[in-house]
């Protein structure tokens, strides 16, 4: 039985415009020749020493004593963007803010943050505290990066984030699937296993065609 689509030919649909879409994501994502599955992340963990877990442990929770993390804009800069910053310290990779990508007028707009190293990593800032929306939009935004980058990589990670609470998904490009991690990972009280996560996806060998 054909349905109505979704997506119309000749509108343009930037990432957030994603966010706003009252569609299931299973349906949204078919349109953009993906299948979308919920399931439980085997994440890469590393297991070394990690110079930031003492220092966000101090910083985050004294953030959240003095700022109230109601906007997205606090949010960013007390929570998110602090841990990127140290994830990136710890693996020297590059953190570009408000990263735009173009590959047509369905999958266009700019990435919250992309950490640029092997294995790379898309992370945006659910809106309105939205987790359910905003692994949506991550998921065509990691269908944008699988069609953005010259890469041999097999899979592309992501997270969405309030800044307290993190999801992972994972883009297995052959398969043209998105895997939503059912776990969430809540900070400060897992903190060092988003870290360890984090740095794991940042630095595990690298899966290739």
């Amino acid at each position: 039985m054909s349905r109505q689509r979704i997506l119309q030919a000749g509108l343009s649909y930037t990432f957030s415009k994603y966010f706003e879409l009252p569609y299931a994501p299973a349906d949204i994502l078919l349109e953009l020749g993906c299948t979308y599955v919920r399931s439980q992340l085997q994440l890469p963990k590393y297991e070394g020493e990690l110079d930031c877990i003492d220092f966000l442990k101090r910083y985050l929770p004294r953030n959240l004593n003095y700022v109230n993390p109601i906007s997205e804009a606090a949010r960013r800069e007390v929570l998110i963007a602090p841990t990127l910053l140290e994830i990136c310290a710890e693996t020297q990779s590059e953190l570009n803010i408000e990263y735009p990508v173009h590959v047509n007028n369905f999958l266009k707009g700019s990435f919250d943050y992309f950490i640029s190293s092997p294995n790379a990593l898309v992370v945006i800032e659910a809106k309105q505290s939205d987790l359910s929306r905003g692994f949506t939009q991550l998921a065509v935004e990691l269908i944008a990066l699988d069609r953005w980058i010259d890469s041999p990589v097999t899979v592309l990670y992501g997270a969405v984030t309030t800044g307290e609470d993190w999801r992972f998904g994972i883009f297995y490009r052959q398969e043209k699937k998105i895997v939503q991690d059912i776990k969430l990972y809540r900070v400060p009280e897992e903190l060092e296993l988003l870290l360890r996560a984090l740095v794991g996806i940042l630095t595990s060998p690298i899966n290739v065609d």
